[in-house]
């Protein structure tokens, strides 16, 4: 998933900066106003394409943290009914040791 939108967003940024720089070439305008216009529509793509990186650190981060989280409780949770499924067993062999041992308290040993 990350490489899908890490490379969509190359060919955003790239197709943008070509889209811009081939329709700053091809306008009927000056060299010098060409290359004016040029420059600020390069320093206005590279403002935008630093907001995206920095929005896309922000989402991963809380992809992140949201992913730590839910791991965090997913281990609380198995630990838990892991504990419940030693005690669960524990008891049970003491019932069934119980019921075994029974016989021979009620007719005696060597009976």
């Amino acid at each position: 998933m990350a490489e899908q939108g890490s490379g969509f967003f190359a060919g955003f940024v790239i197709g943008s900066i070509v889209g811009a720089g081939l329709a700053l070439i091809f306008a009927p305008r000056p060299g010098e106003e060409t290359r004016k216009q040029l420059l600020e529509k390069t320093i206005e793509l590279q403002g935008k394409a630093e907001g995206v990186t920095t929005l896309a650190r922000t989402v991963a981060d809380e992809l992140l943290d949201t992913g730590k989280t839910v791991i965090d409780e997913q281990r609380a949770r198995v630990q838990k009914a892991w504990e419940e499924g030693k005690e669960a067993a524990a008891q049970t062999a003491a019932e069934m040791m119980e019921k075994l041992d029974r016989p021979q308290r009620e007719t005696g040993p060597g009976a």
